[in-house]
């Protein structure tokens, strides 16, 4: 097994000081590090700790169905979210949908934690959203979660006309764990001629196994999401022969994979202030190398996930204003006439999503 090297005392870059606020009163809330005897704390009501669905959409003109749809050949069946414009349907003008996976770290989070996010980017664009659910490690390690989220993108393109989707409007999306996954459904559908994606919305992916990079370091014991946690998720992934591996599979880390031409433009986020940061611009500077779209925004002083936990910061409105933009772009969609001020995405209670550790 090749263990990650361990760094001597580096600088971090410091955190935006609007935001900062929230990693402190996370730190006054201490809860148990991330571990694998304290997973279990952190998926305990794990699909009732956000508001539901109905909650989040309040009086927007959105619908929102959870379905049951096939997994992989020979797994368990898959429950989506599809989130809507209300009253449309397949006797209307297909619209793009955006086909969300969610964070984690591929260990812990279930979809409802990004409903919000989705709920926003329903209401701005007008376009179709299908959160997916997904097995999670150690006990369905690599390849059971990627399998099934790519299972779920190829439903979802096979269906699309009588789900009034645009099957050729389809872009994969995801925070962290979720972008990391996005990034191999996207390599997935290229070396398998699968479905066709429109582009991929990488937020803060988590891609890179092997834990070397400079910002990797930077970040261990503190933010949301730390070293010592990522450190576990790989391992819980994919076992500990190769869960710092440079041989490790490429549909697991996608850094791994040694061709990415071919693909659906990407876009590219992550904070300056996050472990995840180095990774990502590195990704999307050999996308480039190959001739590839890619758009990268690195958010100064922006913490892993920081858009969730300060949803109404500068910081978020700016982010949130590219990423729609891109969209955009992508879909040729513009933006609807109303939508209300951004949801806030706090869970129910102030404890678990403020465990240390936790995407």
């Amino acid at each position: 097994m090749t263990i990650a090297a361990e760094s001597s005392t580096v600088t971090r870059v410091p955190f935006d000081p609007e935001i900062a606020p929230v990693l402190d009163a996370m730190a006054q809330n201490q809860q148990p590090a991330l571990s694998r005897e304290t997973l279990h704390l952190s998926r305990e009501g794990a699909d009732t700790l956000f508001p539901s669905a109905a909650e989040v959409i309040g009086d927007l003109p959105i619908d929102a169905v959870d379905l049951v749809i096939p997994g992989p050949e020979g797994a368990p069946d898959l429950e989506i979210t599809v989130l809507t414009p209300r009253g449309h349907d397949a006797t209307r003008a297909a619209l793009p949908a955006l086909y969300n996976i969610h964070g984690g770290g591929m260990i812990v989070g279930h979809r409802s934690w990004e409903t919000a996010r989705l709920v926003e980017l329903v209401a701005e664009l007008g376009v179709i959203a299908v959160n997916v659910e997904y097995r999670l490690a150690p006990e369905h390690p690599f390849p059971a979660g990627v399998e099934d989220c790519y299972a779920g993108v190829a439903w979802l393109s096979e269906h699309a006309a009588e789900l009034g989707v645009d099957q050729d409007r389809i872009v994969v999306m995801g925070g962290s764990a979720g972008g990391g996954f996005s990034a191999a459904v996207a390599l997935m559908a290229r070396d398998r001629r699968g479905p066709a994606i429109a582009g991929q919305l990488l937020l803060c992916p988590m891609i890179d196994n092997t834990n070397t990079t400079v910002s990797s370091h930077q970040y261990a014991g503190i933010g949301t999401w730390t070293r010592e946690a990522n450190l576990l998720a790989w391992e819980c992934v994919l076992g500990e022969e190769l869960a710092y591996s440079t041989e490790a599979p490429a549909y697991a880390a996608p850094t791994r994979a040694a061709d990415l031409s071919g693909l659906p433009p990407a876009f590219v986020e992550v904070g300056a202030a996050e472990p995840f940061r180095d990774e990502d611009v590195e990704y999307a500077s050999r996308i480039w190398a190959v001739g590839g779209e890619a758009e990268l925004h690195v958010w100064s002083g922006g913490f892993h996930g920081f858009d969730m936990y300060a949803p109404g910061s500068e910081l978020t409105r700016a982010a949130l204003a590219s990423r729609f933009s891109w969209l955009r772009r992508i879909l040729g969609q513009g933006p609807r006439t109303s939508t209300k001020p951004r949801t806030s995405t706090k869970p129910r209670t102030a404890t678990s999503p403020a465990r240390k550790g936790q995407q």
